[in-house]
């Protein structure tokens, strides 16, 4: 029985014990010093990944990036080795599982180059796929295994790398084939790459093993990465940090995207963690009966919610308040989710509101959400990032509605809009959003209640009246301050939205079919707040 298999140098050694255990010895660290590593975490050069990891990754730290075939560890992996780069870091990318080439044009699909960064494309000996070199005694596996770590030591001697990325743990469980030898391999690694002060990155795909756990317990943090796919729309992505040793970390699940120029996190929004101070002051409509509906207007820094059925004039009421905060040369957003943009801004000229000239002056933001390819992450961001960097003071979500296709499941929905609603109160931006409600007259049933998370709700009304179907408006709620609590008429026409006196002398307007109780006029023509206007203008079936 053989002693010792290998080289005579003692790079690897393979003795061979009575019960058949194989021990790897495994060459210690280099003793020259190794490079210094940078001051400060490595950051991972994915956006919005280093807020969740609270700056970065710990240097000289071993790190696992799980997830199953494409869900973007290889793209997460190129980017911390450019980051790296960028920072004059050397960096080293082995492969045992993808090419130098298909590395190379992955790459380049981001427009990346891979240059200051070095490819070792590991593949397996040609003497150890010849059959004639084969051992009876030992496993193929054994030699590839033993063979596999020296290749990986000796490319490390040489390029002398601050970070490293191994792709992938699957071939070398599958080499190891067993929990003990596999364990025990990644240990030795870790060991190696620790002293050694490089921050290493293994890649595992999951599809040895998905139960198997050891590099869990091994590495000093843990990030998975994991892909949805919705009965519509495209796939969701979502990366979670499990585990990050002595490090506190943005916890839970944080939706991320993939195009071009790689991979991009939208970490979870947390609202306590963002507080502006500013002065709270009434917000007017530019409608003096509204605003007197509204107790003098609605606040800066609240949020209001306008309920209504199809029809009633929702988003005319929010394209008035947008309106009016430009006016006020102040800046404003529209989300719009269901309305095509081009109907909309004709509709809103003949109303009287030129949104175009508000876009070209730099006031107004209007962006088309498509809600089967955004998720409420994305989404989120993309609201902060206006209030954020352009400066926004109100923002207009139309509709709620469209914003629920996006996240199906309600109780995150009501989670995700109160993190959202209480980030833009904090940050002084006044909030509109719409809800349609089910139905047209009598009782209403709205899809999701968000009336106890609004600062202000708004209620639009259909209700009939001698022969005409006519539209009602009143304030339910307004957290922030006194308001009416009559009902009040309203119509939009080609000079936009006109709101009458309050009707005093019915009941039932609410429900659809008001009641004359008055003691001083014949009936409702008499003491109707708006006179029968002109036949329905442009823009008057409005959301």
């Amino acid at each position: 029985m053989p002693h010792r298999v290998g080289r005579s140098d003692g790079t690897l050694h393979l003795r061979c014990l009575p019960a058949f255990f194989w021990i790897w010895k495994l060459p210690l660290p280099p003793t020259s010093t190794p490079p210094l590593a940078p001051a400060g975490k490595a950051r991972t050069g994915v956006p919005g990944l280093d807020d969740v990891l609270s700056g970065g990754l710990t240097r000289g730290r071993f790190y696992l990036l799980e997830g199953n075939p494409g869900t973007g560890k290889t793209t997460v992996a190129l980017q911390f080795l450019l980051e790296g780069a960028a920072r004059g870091e050397r960096g080293l990318y082995i492969t045992l599982s993808e090419t130098a080439q298909e590395l190379i044009d992955g790459a380049a699909s981001h427009g990346w180059g891979l240059d200051g960064i070095e490819v070792f494309e590991l593949v397996p000996p040609e003497s150890l796929l010849d059959s004639d070199q084969q051992q009876s005694l030992l496993y193929s596996s054994d030699l590839e295994l033993g063979e596999t770590t020296r290749l990986i030591f000796e490319a490390v001697e040489r390029v002398r790398p601050s970070r490293v990325v191994l792709d992938s743990l699957s071939e070398i469980r599958l080499l190891a084939q067993g929990s003990l030898r596999y364990r025990r391999q990644i240990l030795a690694l870790k060991h190696y790459f620790t002293r050694y002060g490089a921050t290493v990155l293994l890649l595992d795909d999951m599809t040895a093993d998905p139960n198997d756990k050891t590099v869990h317990s091994v590495a000093h943090g843990v990030v998975r990465l994991e892909e949805l796919s919705p009965d519509y729309g495209a796939e969701r992505r979502r990366l979670r940090v499990v585990k990050y040793r002595g490090q506190a970390y943005r916890g839970g699940y944080h939706d991320f995207t993939i195009g071009k120029g790689g991979v991009t996190a939208f970490p979870r929004l947390v609202a306590a963690e963002h507080k502006t101070d500013f002065a709270r002051e009434p917000l007017t409509s530019g409608i003096g009966e509204l605003d007197s509906l509204l107790g003098g207007g609605v606040e800066r820094g609240t949020s209001a919610v306008i309920l209504g059925p199809s029809g009633t004039g929702k988003s005319l009421f929010t394209l008035r308040f947008a309106a009016s905060a430009v006016e006020r040369g102040e800046r404003a957003a529209l989300f719009v989710f269901e309305e095509e943009l081009g109907l909309m801004t004709e509709r809103a000229r003949a109303m009287g509101m030129d949104l175009d000239g508000m876009r070209e002056g730099g006031n107004l933001f209007i962006e088309q959400v498509d809600a089967a390819e955004l998720s409420p992450g994305e989404f989120a961001h993309k609201v902060r990032d206006r209030v954020d960097r352009s400066g926004v003071r109100t923002v207009v979500i139309d509709s709620l509605n469209g914003y629920q296709t996006a996240m199906p499941d309600e109780r995150f929905l009501i989670l995700h809009m109160h993190e959202l609603l209480q980030y833009l109160n904090r940050q002084g931006a006044t909030t509109f959003l719409t809800v349609a409600q089910h139905g047209l007259v009598g009782d209403m049933k709205s899809p999701v209640d968000m009336t106890y998370l609004a600062d202000t709700v708004l209620l639009l009304r259909y209700f009939e009246a001698i022969g005409e179907v006519r539209r009602a408006i009143s304030v339910i709620k307004k957290r922030s301050g006194a308001h009416e609590s009559t009902i009040r008429e309203f119509r939009i026409g080609g000079g936009g939205i006109a709101i009458g006196e309050p009707l005093q002398d019915f009941q039932g307007v609410l429900r659809g079919v008001p009641t004359w109780v008055g003691h001083d006029g014949p009936g409702f023509r008499a003491a109707s707040a708006l006179a029968p206007g002109p036949g329905p203008g442009p823009g008057d079936e409005g959301d």
